[in-house]
């Protein structure tokens, strides 16, 4: 960050509960006083808890978060600031921008070049876009819909919080690359199965919130009727069609539910290959 070409910026960094070196490390870099530079301690949380602390104690106009294994370009800052002076606007909740491998190949697709604006939502799902992008979003309503904590769980769908904004407003797509990122070698299918057993509360919330969806189709809120039976089976809450916001999808869903958890708990219990 110290690298970046315009300083109008506040790296505020949330510390998720490590137990490495990392406090003493930006607390040298506060030291420094070369970049505006906040730290905050938290006991673990998962990245969802991470967030909620980031957006009640932002101050700047826009945000952005990156992970802690990427990295912005020298001049990411610059061009956000540039494109958002240049067409920011109060019915936007922020602009969509590029992730991209260290060696500038794009994750996924460029967004589409005949769109000025669009939702989260429909990039992916009607525009046909692929891969992770960058969301920058206004922070005054990043402070909106916290993500609930759930008792001894770490995950909560990060795009709960986006598609709500997409019921109100659509982004900017700037096509400009704004951070480098990192994929970690530990993100197997088997290792996301473990998250889905370890976290189905928060699980089961994200996928009865995206069933709410005003602009999803019913294939995709189907889906997640399905995600949601099977979240609810491994917490055993017999109540879930009593809980669901669509009943009539979620009594289709449960055969399919049965059988999506039958294959997570086998897929969890079969040793990983050396």
């Amino acid at each position: 960050m110290v690298r970046q070409t315009c300083q109008d910026f506040i790296w505020l960094v949330i510390d998720d509960g490590s137990i490495d070196e990392t406090m003493k490390l930006v607390q040298d870099w506060i030291k420094e006083q070369k970049v505006d530079l906040q730290y905050v301690w938290q006991e673990n949380q998962g990245m969802h808890g991470a967030h909620n602390t980031a957006y009640k104690l932002i101050q700047t106009e826009l945000n952005v978060c990156i992970d802690s294994d990427d990295y912005m370009p020298d001049d990411a800052v610059e061009k956000i600031v540039a494109f958002w002076k240049k067409y920011g606007e109060k019915n936007v909740s922020g602009l969509i921008a590029l992730d991209a491998y260290a060696n500038d190949q794009i994750i996924g697709t460029k967004l589409p070049e005949t769109l000025q604006t669009s939702t989260l939502f429909d990039l992916y799902y009607k525009h046909g876009v692929s891969g992770d992008k960058k969301v920058i979003y206004r922070s005054e309503l990043t402070k909106q819909y916290p993500y609930p904590i759930f008792s001894n769980e770490k995950y909560v769908g990060l795009a709960y919080k986006y598609y709500k904004l997409d019921e109100q407003y659509e982004m900017l797509l700037m096509n400009e690359i704004v951070c480098y990122v990192e994929y970690l070698q530990d993100g197997s299918s088997r290792n996301m199965f473990n998250q889905y057993r370890k976290n189905p509360k928060g699980f089961a919330f994200y996928r009865k919130e995206l069933m709410e969806l005003p602009f999803a189709s019913n294939s995709f809120k189907f889906r997640q009727a399905i995600h949601f039976v099977s979240s609810s089976l491994m917490i055993k809450n017999w109540r879930f069609l009593n809980e669901t916001p669509n009943k009539g999808l979620t009594t289709l869903a449960i055969p399919f539910g049965i059988l999506l958890n039958f294959y997570i708990q086998v897929k969890i219990r079969i040793p990983s290959k050396v």
